[in-house]
């Protein structure tokens, strides 16, 4: 059995965490499955991506049972299964949506901060996990959820290792949307539907821009608006979608 499934659906690519007996741990076959998966939703005809988890979990980190028997330091491990997952989720020039299903945890916790937007189920809970061994934020934790959370709720947070529920993530903006019930992939196939028939390459532009605005200067910025808005005016849906509103009709973006 694969260790992450993928399904289309239209423009829209599906790519399940599967470990459900261990909550979608990560092990070295689920690392190399997930970055199969993320090659696979770079492909033009994929215009959105939900990553969500089977069974009960959407991913509890670390497979401690494997941490303990892996060969290597700690940093080569990171550099060679969890920072290329990293870095192809913010290379995809199109929306990822985290739908986190159940425990989030330490590494899976970072993996879902590394997508664009996160929903979740009434019954997902949110551990920073790592502090209650001993270790520190990894995977872009420390990236992520400081610029979602500001500094000092991440650090508050991290280093407490509360337990956050789905309410709280919501209260908080972890997370945009909490759905009741099983209704969670029915909702994330919605807004990646929605996702997908819009201008996939504005879309793309707009995630680098962001990106970019962490740590750039104002000048910097703006040259960087003004070269991808250069970009996005030669695309077909910048024509499609200005003929469309001086027609006074719905667009029909093909994301090119």
């Amino acid at each position: 059995m694969s260790e992450v499934l993928t399904q289309r659906d239209g423009a829209v690519l599906t790519i399940t965490l599967n470990r459900p007996e261990v909550f979608n741990a990560f092990n070295a076959a689920l690392h190399a499955a997930l970055y199969a998966a993320l090659e696979e939703a770079a492909a033009p005809e994929v215009r959105a991506v939900v990553l969500t988890g089977a069974g009960r979990g959407f991913c509890a980190g670390q497979d401690l049972k494997e941490f303990q028997e892996a060969p290597g330091s700690i940093r080569e491990r990171l550099e060679q299964t969890y920072h290329p997952n990293i870095r192809a989720i913010r290379a995809l020039e199109k929306p990822v949506l985290a739908a986190v299903n159940g425990p989030c945890a330490g590494a899976g916790l970072s993996l879902a901060a590394a997508c664009d937007v996160r929903i979740s189920s009434d019954a997902a809970t949110f551990v920073p996990g790592f502090i209650g061994i001993g270790l520190i934020p990894d995977s872009g934790g420390s990236f992520f959820i400081h610029r979602l959370l500001g500094f000092a709720r991440a650090f508050e947070w991290m280093s407490s290792n509360r337990r956050l529920t789905a309410a709280e993530a919501h209260a908080w903006g972890l997370v945009s949307e909490v759905v009741e019930g099983d209704g969670l992939a029915a909702r994330a196939a919605e807004l990646a539907a929605t996702w997908a028939a819009a201008p996939t390459r504005a879309i793309g532009m707009t995630k680098r821009l962001f990106d970019h605005a962490y740590d750039a200067s104002l000048d910097e910025q703006l040259e960087l608006e003004a070269e991808l808005q250069g970009a996005a005016t030669q695309t077909a849906d910048f024509a499609e979608g200005v003929t469309a509103f001086l027609e006074k009709r719905r667009p029909e973006f093909t994301g090119t």
